[in-house]
């Protein structure tokens, strides 16, 4: 028996929202990305609404949803501006904003009573404050720690000024009012800053030998991860009606669209859409609620 031969019957699954009426024609929008705020918040209300009954994949939804992009691509600059003293690249974190609106698109539901400014605003400085992030330094250290690096620098740009071209870390304790402790653990974090590249040939003692220190490098296994979840999720799979396990197993089981989906069990697209959003919610309020 195929995925789709257990089928569950509309009784299974309640509906109380009506069929959507039928589909009216969008506005043509000849250049989207020229468009005022203010009406782009209004069009983009329409085209949420229309990309919520659209099936994925389809070309009328690839359509919707980047015209979406290209009228909300106003939200990416005005976040942008904010970043304009760290240094980057103006073209690069424009296009790692447009990815924090791109998931805003993606996650926003338009039927309930929320702007989507409110949700696409904090995804786009999030993702841009993430590059910066990951940019900046090789490994996550604490702020206190970031901090403090440009403290040391300075301190060592002055010390040096003044004819100490290697100063300790208790000289630099003293100059900085701090613990040498602490000046310690600054400079151990500063080695986060930069890193070189692990694709460099392997040297000992000073010869070069043949291969790449990426050879002596271990990987992540993804299975494991995808273990962990499978794990942490179990329980909280376990408490979910019959409703919610059966669209679970259909979505991602069987891999069925939610049109595919709906037409299975006679609900709209729109319908089996609200429901599956309710079910993810319910698993990660769980999950968040363990962490």
């Amino acid at each position: 028996m195929t995925a789709r031969a257990a089928r569950t019957t509309p009784a299974d699954i309640g509906e109380g929202d009506a069929l959507p009426a039928p589909a009216v024609p969008l506005p043509t929008v000849e250049e989207p990305q020229r468009l005022a705020p203010a009406d782009a918040r209004e069009l983009s209300k329409l085209f949420f609404e229309r990309l919520a009954v659209l099936d994925e994949g389809t070309a009328e939804y690839a359509y919707v949803r980047n015209t979406l992009i290209e009228m909300n691509l106003s939200l990416v600059r005005f976040v942008a501006r904010r970043f304009r003293s760290r240094g980057e690249s103006a073209e690069d974190v424009l296009q790692v904003g447009t990815i924090g609106l791109i998931k805003a698109i993606d996650r926003y539901d338009v039927y309930r009573d929320v702007e989507f400014t409110t949700l696409a605003i904090p995804y786009i400085r999030g993702e841009i404050r993430r590059f910066f992030r990951d940019a900046t330094w090789s490994v996550h250290v604490p702020r206190r720690l970031q901090e403090l690096r440009i403290d040391l620098a300075r301190a060592f740009e002055e010390l040096e000024a003044r004819g100490n071209h290697d100063p300790s870390a208790q000289q630099l304790a003293h100059y900085l009012g701090l613990a040498e402790e602490e000046v310690r653990e600054g400079l151990l974090a500063s080695n986060g800053y930069d890193a070189d590249s692990i694709d460099r040939p392997l040297q000992t003692g000073g010869a070069r030998q043949t291969g790449l220190v990426a050879d002596l490098v271990g990987a992540d296994d993804p299975a494991l991860d995808l273990a962990e979840h499978v794990q942490a999720l179990k329980p909280h799979l376990a408490r979910l009606d019959a409703r919610q396990r059966t669209l679970l197993r259909m979505r991602f089981g069987a891999e069925m669209t939610q049109a595919e989906i709906g037409n299975a069990l006679g609900l709209s697209q729109m319908y089996v859409s609200r429901l599956l959003s309710r079910t993810f919610a319910t698993l990660r309020k769980g999950l968040l609620a363990e962490s």
